[in-house]
């Protein structure tokens, strides 16, 4: 992690734009809370938060209703996606956007070192995802996306999956809600130690994805006066 921030920390100080980043720690078994406090104190604009509820998609939560930016962006800690890559979201050419989100299958992506055995895998996973809830996406599962700040604080606060299928859930809300979705292709480079576990994960997702139509049913995600 360390490494990962360094690089953003020195391609924000490129831009003309002011920045913040957030680290958000829920549950790590490392010393990611303590390394990124120590970092803290050279850098004016980093923020450590501890999110006490574990999931990826508490974490994600936490951050994206804590910043305070008008582009509000995840980013997998792994730097998968080169940070060079943040230009095509943001500002300028995104400025039209409601949400930007990373596509590893749109015309123009480049997929680096990935086994062709995830890579199927994957796109079976996204076949799923486009007939049971989100037609015409081609990957919304990459860790990185790009919300406006009032998008953000519209649709996140009505998140309920914790886990890696919290992207769907988010997507589903923010197009029920009349939001522009636009993926970005970029340049992703595989990581042998992700801690995806494939089987289960895609058992879990297809659980979850009945869990959402449920809860639009109820009217989970209809705005709350």
């Amino acid at each position: 992690m360390p490494h990962a921030l360094e690089q953003i920390f020195a391609f924000l100080q490129a831009q003309s734009y002011t920045a913040e980043v957030l680290v958000v720690e829920n549950g790590s078994s490392d010393r990611t809370h303590e390394i990124a406090l120590e970092l803290a104190k050279h850098h004016a604009n980093l923020r450590i938060l501890k999110e006490e509820q574990p999931g990826k998609g508490k974490a994600v939560c936490r951050g994206m209703l804590a910043a305070r930016g008008e582009y509000r962006f995840m980013c997998d800690a792994d730097l998968s996606m080169p940070i060079a890559e943040l230009s095509k979201f943001i500002p300028a050419k995104a400025e039209q956007l409601d949400v930007a989100i990373a596509s590893r299958e749109a015309v123009g992506a480049v997929r680096y070192n990935e086994p062709e055995y995830r890579h199927r895998g994957g796109r079976l996973i996204n076949f799923a995802i486009r007939l049971l809830i989100l037609p015409g996406f081609n990957d919304t599962q990459c860790g990185f996306k790009c919300f406006r700040g009032a998008v953000a604080e519209d649709i996140f606060p009505y998140q309920t999956i914790s886990g890696w299928s919290f992207d769907i859930e988010i997507l589903y809300i923010a197009l029920k809600r009349g939001y522009q979705v636009s993926e970005v292709p970029i340049h992703w480079y595989f990581d042998p130690e992700t801690k995806l576990r494939a089987i289960k994960d895609a058992i879990l997702m297809l659980r979850d994805i009945f869990l959402i139509h449920w809860n639009n049913l109820r009217g989970l995600y209809d705005p709350q006066d």
